[in-house]
């Protein structure tokens, strides 16, 4: 059963029961059952032990520690212990009520977000967390739901890593397009020089920023996500009180009036310098020279996580302690409440993790992104057709195995010898659409790490966020398939990306030219 049609079955078992029960942990837990059983044959002890090597493939993988997974898990705690810090020393509220002051308008706190969300270009992960806790206290001050902040984390974070030669991304697919270049002589560019020149054909990351600043520009809203941003409006429930809530701390310790805004500030900035800091130096260690592509390629991302981490949140317990001379009521015993509580509001999304590294982990016992890769591979679709395939295979995998980073290490090297031998021009828009459809499949998937981070980060519900972002990414991708399609007929990059911004533009000016009709009804009725 490895390697064959009956490995999509786990993904798909977890996927569907997400959707059909919106609870996440037992989905994920049955797609591990199944997943098990096809791995041992239906053997019943068979199936226990490769049950217990997927639910612990998040701490022991390889005979060895698995210190990726444990340090993203500790730096995920300590995020909430540091929320819980800030919180209980009223950072958080000075903080927002400082932000209002200033960001007068929704329009700019969406705004904001999303600025931040592009500037912190240097992982997905730590973007997904890093921007949900300095854009949260503004966001909830102008009602923006906690499901339209995760779609704004999301689609700031994997589409701009995607691009970004400068981050943990852009050093991993440096590194396999020299792989893949490396086996034709043919090729004159350098796999740097090429990953920027992908950039303008990754027509997914376009569609999805266009529309991430359209809607933060605009109160527009479709689908399930109108319903929560009309909710927040109303009556300024952020998200439902009665559902799971990653990252959302239940206070059971007094939130202080005498807090500063450097109470919020310094920790996060601590975070981000240590954070960073550590990357330069453990990628100059690991690579040993100074260059920053190097630096990169060889950073240890978890451990730089961790580090600032710790540093941001003993500097968030410290400024806390300070506070002890100044007023009465701090005291060391709502340190122990502060810490519990912020353990607790993490707890979910660790779990959340554990369980869908360890479906992934079984997934990729069974072959299932070598069984879709192969499906292309023994077809005969014509050449100029590759890239929009490639779109839609990596999207395909990408969703299934809940992991772009998995996708682009299975498909990118079939692409590339695909197209090497085949239609050498279309080498480059092929690779491209490889990059754009996975990360198109991770922003869909509910079992992907970084949707589950990206709903962490913001506080939002898991499968409020997944049900509300699905809309936009589809009406992204479609427009993708549009542009590739173009591409392959023509030949020409140019005229699939004017394709796509042509009708990014029109469907723009639609759906702005709909609601002001609808509001002139409206008017009029009243009237």
């Amino acid at each position: 059963m490895i390697g064959t049609w009956v490995s999509i079955l786990p993904p798909l078992i977890a996927i569907a029961m997400v959707l059909l029960t919106k609870r996440v942990l037992l989905s994920l837990g049955s797609g591990i059952v199944a997943a098990a059983l096809l791995v041992s044959s239906f053997s019943p002890l068979e199936t226990v032990k490769s049950i217990w090597t997927g639910m612990t493939a998040s701490f022991w993988s390889e005979g060895a520690l698995n210190t990726y997974n444990i340090f993203i898990m500790i730096f995920i705690l300590l995020l909430g212990i540091l929320t819980a810090f800030v919180s209980l020393s009223g950072g958080s509220r000075a903080f927002a009520e400082w932000a209002i002051r200033r960001i007068k308008t929704k329009r700019g706190a969406k705004l904001l977000t999303v600025f931040i969300g592009i500037i912190i270009f240097v992982d997905d992960y730590f973007n997904s967390l890093a921007v949900g806790q300095i854009a949260r206290p503004i966001t909830d001050q102008h009602r923006i739901s906690r499901a339209k902040l995760a779609y704004f984390i999301d689609s700031t974070s994997a589409p701009i890593c995607v691009i970004s030669p400068i981050s943990s991304w852009g050093a991993f697919l440096i590194g396999q397009l020299a792989l893949i270049f490396g086996t034709s002589a043919a090729i004159t560019y350098s796999p740097l020089s090429a990953f920027l020149m992908m950039a303008p054909m990754n027509f997914y990351v376009i569609a999805t920023l266009s529309m991430v600043f359209f809607f933060a520009w605009t109160n527009i809203d479709f689908f399930a996500m109108k319903k929560h941003e009309d909710r927040a409006e109303q009556t300024g429930e952020l998200f439902d009180p009665e559902k799971d809530i990653p990252g959302q701390l239940k206070e059971d310790f007094p939130v202080h009036s005498y807090g500063r805004v450097r109470d919020l500030i310094a920790p996060i900035v601590a975070l981000v310098i240590f954070t960073l800091g550590m990357m330069v130096w453990t990628g100059y260690r690991a690579g040993g020279s100074a260059s920053i592509w190097s630096i990169f390629e060889n950073t240890d991302v978890p451990l730089s996580l961790v580090t600032g981490g710790i540093v941001g949140t003993v500097l968030a317990g410290s400024l806390y302690i300070a506070q002890m001379k100044q007023n009465e009521t701090a005291s060391f015993s709502l340190i122990g409440k502060a810490i519990v509580s912020g353990l607790k509001a993490m707890l979910p999304a660790v779990l959340i993790l554990i369980f869908a590294w360890g479906l992934t982990d079984l997934i990729d016992v069974l072959e299932t992104g070598l069984y879709l890769s192969g499906v292309v591979e023994k077809s005969s679709i014509p050449v100029h057709f590759l890239p929009l395939i490639m779109f839609i295979l990596a999207g395909l995998m990408a969703f299934s195995t809940g992991t772009s980073w998995g996708s682009f290490g299975i498909l990118l090297p079939i692409a590339g010898t695909i197209m090497i031998n085949a239609e050498p021009e279309l080498l480059l828009p092929a690779l491209s659409a490889v990059l754009a459809g996975a990360v198109f499949g991770d922003h869909c998937s509910p079992i992907s790490d970084t949707t589950i981070l990206s709903s962490t980060g913001a506080g939002s519900n898991h499968m409020d966020h997944v049900a509300t972002q699905l809309p936009y990414a589809l009406i992204a991708a479609i427009i993708s398939c549009i542009g590739y399609l173009t591409l392959g007929l023509t030949g020409s990059i140019w005229v699939g990306l004017v394709v796509v911004v042509v009708i990014m533009a029109l469907l723009f000016t639609i759906i702005v030219s709909k609601k002001n009709k609808t509001e002139y009804k409206v008017k009029s009725f009243i009237e």
